[in-house]
């Protein structure tokens, strides 16, 4: 059995994620986090999900959160990454980072760590994105540059952070396949008199409304025809399930950095 702790236990991400885990017979829920000011900490987590007692104290203290656990699951804020990537290290467990927005100093130091522990991280933990990155890749390899490439990604008004970090992910996954430099060849919005469409150019627009979980659609404009790949998610679950299966990935693992793909076997 995993014994599973995870931070940002009382958001929405962290909530679907330990009301599946506690259905699985693969898990036992040790340990929850979150922020210091969190209406959450000291309360028993099975209460606040409607999971009776569970005897776990949601703690703002992440080396006490992980300290029985195997692997640690975490959807928060890239400010709080660094804390719970060191209480996932000096615990020596398994880690799964779904946070988005992270910075290059976060990246350097998951390379790093993950020497040290085993690693998955991803901008988006959901198996069907995960294959949505694998046949965009596809495509942007097999159409050639008469075919223009459009990404477009919806969010609810709570979302933070734009483009999302899958959009970001498809743009890089795209620019690769056409062997172009995304700091030339991709365009944020457009507005105002843009001139003719550059070859080459891929766009990205974010839309922020209701509470729409994650739609992401990658869109190839020919003459005479469109190819269209979409992904909708209509709820959390998606991104908890893909995040209870990274982490029985991980869990037995002593240390590397991963993504989705190896994790479902389809890199």
């Amino acid at each position: 059995m995993i014994k599973l702790a995870v931070a940002g236990a009382g958001g929405r991400m962290g909530r679907a994620v330990l009301s599946l885990a506690a259905q699985d017979k693969s898990f036992r829920i040790v340990g929850a986090i979150e922020q210091r000011a969190h209406p959450s900490v000291g309360r028993d987590m099975g209460r606040l999900t409607g999971m009776g007692t569970l005897g776990v104290r949601v703690t703002c203290d992440p080396n006490q959160a992980v300290s029985r656990a195997d692997v640690l699951v975490d959807f928060t804020h890239a400010s709080a990454t660094a804390a719970h990537l060191a209480a996932a290290v000096k615990a020596k467990i398994g880690y799964v980072l779904g946070t988005t927005g992270l910075d290059n100093k976060i990246l350097v130091s998951l390379r790093e760590t993950s020497t040290k522990i085993a690693i998955v991280q991803s901008p988006n933990l959901s198996i069907g994105v995960n294959v949505l990155f694998k046949l965009a890749a596809l495509a942007g390899q097999a159409l050639d540059e008469s075919y223009d490439i459009e990404i477009t990604e919806a969010h609810h008004r709570m979302k933070k952070d734009a483009p999302s970090g899958t959009a970001l992910k498809l743009l890089e996954i795209l620019a690769a396949a056409r062997k172009r430099d995304l700091k030339t060849d991709a365009v944020y919005g457009r507005e105002g008199e843009t001139g003719i469409r550059p070859k080459g150019q891929i766009g990205v627009f974010a839309l922020r409304g209701g509470d729409v979980a994650g739609d992401h659609t990658v869109s190839f404009l020919g003459d005479g025809e469109r190819i269209e790949l979409t992904h909708r998610a209509s709820s959390r679950d998606a991104f908890a399930q893909g995040a209870l299966r990274a982490a029985k990935f991980v869990a037995g693992r002593k240390s590397g950095l991963y993504n989705m793909s190896q994790v479902l076997g389809i890199e």
